[in-house]
């Protein structure tokens, strides 16, 4: 897996900031998308501390999703194993309910993945995000973004 690509995508899905801050939902984030709770155990951190956190978000992410998904097939292909650490980044445990996207992944059935993903309350919540994920997870393929 590309990991420089997947830092970059995570870093413009979630941006970055240095300074703790409520996310839409309340919990005190820091960094690229790294929780921190309800009370803050850190308020500032360096560009290397929120280049250290990702790092290990990344591997807690990485694992979570090799423990949901054993299809070769996705870990196989760069694109589809990047956007379901994305999704497993964003989402943590909770990517675990996605039972039908989860099903269908196993399958290597990739367009009834895709519209799993987009028929969801997570596709709702991030936009662009979820249908960039959608495409990439559906066709296993670089997307080429216009302006």
């Amino acid at each position: 897996m590309n990991r420089a690509k997947l830092r970059e995508e995570l870093r413009r899905d979630e941006g970055e900031r240095l300074h703790a801050y409520r996310d839409s939902v309340g919990i005190y984030t820091i960094g690229v998308g790294h929780m921190l709770g309800t009370s803050p155990r850190m308020l500032d951190i360096t560009p290397g501390e929120s280049a250290a956190l990702l790092e290990r978000d990344i591997d807690n992410a990485e694992a979570l999703a090799w423990s949901l998904i054993q299809n070769a097939d996705v870990w196989a292909n760069d694109l589809r194993s990047r956007a379901l650490i994305n999704m497993a980044f964003n989402l943590g445990n909770r990517l675990a309910a996605f039972e039908k996207f989860l099903t269908a992944v196993s399958a290597s059935d990739w367009e009834q993945a895709a519209v799993e993903m987009l028929n969801s309350k997570w596709a709702g919540q991030v936009g662009d995000r979820a249908t960039r994920l959608a495409q990439m997870i559906a066709t296993g393929a670089e997307i080429v973004e216009t302006a």
